[in-house]
């Protein structure tokens, strides 16, 4: 297959753009938050907590917000979502403003961020829907796996650039001005995807009910087995391996490398999935999919072990590196499953409970570590979740052998023949 096939539609690029700024700014805005939330509280629950306000609304709104997906126009959908974000964003370059500190309580700012993000996740509930069933409107069947990768590959290099630059941005110009620069990617990913047409809506069942919308969608996704062990499978993985949210307490107590250090430990694993993310562009991963995907998250829990154990910023460097190589095969698959085995008029259900299964388990992951890291200490809480996710590797490898056996080549096949 062409490596670069879906970059050939001028709707996918523009798609791209968006997406990376979207990205970009949404990840560097997290790590502006919890630095400045670890700043202001010194208190490693208190970055679970940020996970905890995201992932309350984003949980209890995934099923509907998929029904309302697939109900509307996908394009317009897409600009309320990043209109809300850039709202949320605004918000918080004002609560940073300097001098804020001085005439307000530090509960307040607290709170007021937590209130800001808590609102972040009913947008974060519909973004993610809207994003997967766009990309199917913009390209061709036959290079779903294609447009997957790279859609993915975008992904992971604005996950790279902002928690990078959110770490120099925080040393150079601050809190506050730093919030500045997000607010400013969101009005440019704005501003973009007015570039891109509307969408026709997929979906024969516009006005079906909203608990019989939501019942079908349920019904498909448990009763299809690779859609739900690849789901399950990383959503353990996540949930336990969310050694991230811990690194403000590595950056500044344990490596003591401030945080210049904090932005190259955070932007660490998205280099290493990025890496994974483009050589997969021309070495596809969807022969063995299955065998390849439990390798995946076996590596991965091995790596936050090494994390979590290490005292050495270069060795913690490489521990992330490679836990994001190998977490960039898991993304892939996964989203490869899913573009692959969804029909069009299901993808915002779909991509509803992913979000609820694989998206919200960072910000749960996000939780039980700071509340781990409050009960055991932060190495040992690290260490637990790399133990707990080799566990679900390898307890997955052995109760689930159809799964184990997973080949894509045939779904690909039978798309280019529909095609």
């Amino acid at each position: 297959m062409d490596p670069y096939a879906a970059l050939r539609y001028k709707e996918f690029n523009i798609f791209l753009i968006v997406r990376f700024a979207m990205v970009f700014a949404w990840s560097m805005q997290f790590i502006v938050i919890e630095w400045q939330v670890y700043s202001l509280t010194k208190d490693p629950l208190s970055l679970g907590i940020i996970g905890l306000m995201e992932v309350i609304p984003a949980v209890s709104m995934a099923l509907f917000a998929g029904h309302i997906v697939d109900q509307k126009e996908k394009r317009n959908l897409l600009i309320t979502c990043i209109g809300g974000f850039s709202v949320i964003s605004l918000g918080l370059f004002l609560l940073s403003w300097p001098g804020l500190e001085e005439s307000w309580e530090s509960k307040t700012i607290l709170y007021s961020i937590y209130a800001l993000v808590f609102l972040g996740g009913f947008v974060r509930s519909f973004l993610g829907p809207t994003i997967f069933s766009l990309i199917a409107l913009i390209v061709p069947k036959k290079i779903y796996p294609n447009a997957a990768t790279w859609s993915s590959s975008t992904w992971q290099l604005a996950s790279v650039l902002g928690p990078a630059l959110a770490g120099f941005s925080i040393s150079w110009i601050g809190v506050h001005w730093s919030m500045c620069v997000i607010f400013g990617f969101s009005l440019f990913a704005l501003i973009f995807l007015f570039q891109i047409p509307r969408k026709p809506i997929m979906n024969p069942k516009i006005g079906e009910p909203v608990f019989q919308s939501l019942k079908d969608g349920l019904k498909f996704v448990f009763g299809n087995k690779a859609i739900f062990g690849a789901l399950t499978l990383d959503m353990i993985a996540v949930l336990f391996g969310g050694a991230v949210a811990l690194l403000p307490v590595y950056a500044q107590d344990i490596l003591h490398v401030g945080s210049e250090g904090f932005g190259i430990l955070r932007a660490a694993p998205a280099v290493g999935a990025s890496i994974t993310m483009l050589g997969s562009t021309r070495f596809p991963l969807h022969k063995n999919a299955g065998k390849k995907l439990l390798m995946a998250v076996f590596s991965f829990g091995v790596c936050i072990i090494v994390f979590g154990l290490s005292e050495l910023f270069w060795l913690s460097v490489i521990a992330l590196f490679l836990s994001g190589a190998v977490d960039g095969v898991s993304m892939i698959i996964r989203q490869t499953i899913l573009q692959l085995k969804t029909p069009d008029n299901m993808r915002g259900r779909v991509a509803s409970v992913n979000s609820m299964f694989v998206g919200s388990s960072n910000e749960l992951g996000a939780f039980e570590s700071g509340l781990a890291a409050k009960l055991l200490g932060t190495v040992s809480a690290v260490v637990f979740g790399g133990c707990m996710t080799l566990l679900t590797a390898g307890t997955t490898a052995i109760v689930s052998p159809s799964f184990r056996r997973l080949d894509l080549q045939k779904d690909i096949e039978e798309h280019e023949k529909e095609d």
